[in-house]
């Protein structure tokens, strides 16, 4: 028989990245996109507005050199926990039923990715794989005010318990719709 830690760890399948979006701005409409940029210092390049952040200029190792303070405004979002937001394909149909609707799609719902084929918030607290991306699970993705707003009255509680999860940027790289999503091996809770 499997301890509770063999079965958290255990998987039927990888699962799949359905659908990729961007916010440009804060309240702006979500745009699906075919692939993202993600940032270890910012998340995903282009999603509300972020960008690269700036090469550093390194000294020279010349005499007499003094070393100049840097220009650049602060990262937004920054190393923080909800720098990505993911939803399970799955929970779109459940989430459309208890708003009443016919259907729900990711842009009402403005989530950055749409994964189908493993249980999201089985990756809560740990390290799992897209693409060439790593991720870090950091908790659950609440809905917001905004639920009520695209969804209609009873959207807020629709989305509560099926909002998907958050992470933060690990190691960056591209991720691509099609890409697989995988736990790490080894990778317990953290």
């Amino acid at each position: 028989m499997k301890t509770m830690h063999e079965l958290r760890a255990t998987f039927a399948g990888p699962g799949r990245v359905d659908w990729l979006g961007l916010r440009p701005a804060r309240r702006a409409p979500v745009q699906r996109v075919p692939e993202v940029q993600a940032h270890p210092l910012v998340g995903l390049i282009g999603d509300h507005g972020k960008l690269a952040p700036p090469r550093l200029t390194a000294l020279t190792g010349e005499t007499g050199e003094a070393a100049q303070a840097s220009r650049a405004a602060p990262v937004p979002g920054g190393p923080g926990r909800r720098q990505v937001t993911l939803i399970q394909a799955e929970h779109l149909p459940v989430i459309a039923a208890l708003a009443g609707r016919a259907e729900v799609t990711p842009e009402q719902l403005r989530r950055n990715i749409v994964v189908s084929g493993l249980p999201l918030l089985a990756l809560k607290d740990r390290r799992f794989q897209i693409g060439e991306v790593i991720l870090e699970g950091t908790g659950e993705c609440h809905p917001c005010s905004r639920m009520e707003e695209n969804l209609g009255e009873g959207g807020y509680n629709a989305v509560r318990g099926h909002g998907g999860l958050t992470a933060r940027v690990i190691q960056g790289g591209v991720i691509r719709e099609g890409d697989e999503v995988r736990p790490l091996a080894g990778d317990g809770a953290l």
